[in-house]
C-alpha cells in the first residue's frame, strides 16, 4: 500500500494492525516518506520514518528508525526492540504506531512504548530534524537485500504480510 499523491499527514497518531511473515529474506515494513519526495526532493532530505521493520529471519525483534541527511541508512536514528513477551511477531497481529507532533515521535507496539525520538535530542546529538511537513504512508513486504539477507530453501512462498487496518488520527 502506498498513499503517495493520494493521502498525506503531518502530525497525529498513525497506526496499523499487522501480522508479519517469518522466513529468511523477508522484510515487512510500515513506514512514511516525506511527501516532497514525490515532487523531486531526494531521499534522505525529505525524511523517512520507519514505524516498523521486521527481519523475517528473526521475528523476536523489530526496528523503528528515522532517516535524514545526517543520519540515514545503517546510521539511522532508531531502536531495535524485543517482541512483547519475547514471542515471535509472526504468531499474531500487533498494532504498530507512531504518535507524532512538533516535539518528536513516540513509537509503540501494541500499548508498549519502544522508542522516543525527541526533536531536541536528535538535533543536539545527530543533526537537523526534517520531519515537520506532510508524509505519505507505505506498507510493504520486501524480499531480499542487504538488511534482511537472502531467501533460501526454507523461505515460505507465497509469503504475506497481513494488514487488518490502517488508521490515522489527527
Amino acid at each position: 500500500m502506498n498513499t503517495g499523491n493520494k493521502f498525506s499527514v503531518q502530525y497525529g497518531r498513525i497506526e496499523a494492525r499487522i501480522r508479519v511473515p517469518k522466513g529468511n529474506g523477508l522484510w515487512p515494513a510500515f513506514w512514511m516518506m516525506g511527501a516532497d519526495f514525490l515532487s523531486g526532493r531526494p531521499w534522505p532530505y525529505n525524511g523517512e520514518v520507519d514505524i516498523m521493520e521486521v527481519l523475517g529471519r528473526n521475528t523476536l525483534e523489530a526496528y523503528s528508525t528515522l532517516h535524514a541527511p545526517a543520519y540515514n541508512g545503517g546510521n539511522g536514528y532508531g531502536q531495535k526492540y524485543p517482541s512483547p513477551g519475547w514471542v515471535g511477531l509472526s504468531g499474531g497481529f500487533h498494532v504498530w504506531s507512531a504518535e507524532w507532533d512538533s516535539r518528536g515521535i513516540t513509537f509503540k507496539i501494541d500499548v508498549q512504548t519502544v522508542f522516543v525520538a525527541s526533536k531536541a535530542t536528535v538535533e543536539s546529538t545527530r543533526g537537523p530534524w526534517v520531519f515537520d511537513h506532510p508524509f505519505y504512508l507505505i506498507l510493504n513486504l520486501a524480499v531480499g537485500g542487504d538488511f534482511p539477507g537472502p531467501v533460501d530453501g526454507t523461505t515460505p512462498f507465497p509469503a504475506r504480510m497481513l494488514v487488518d487496518y490502517v488508521r490515522v488520527y489527527q
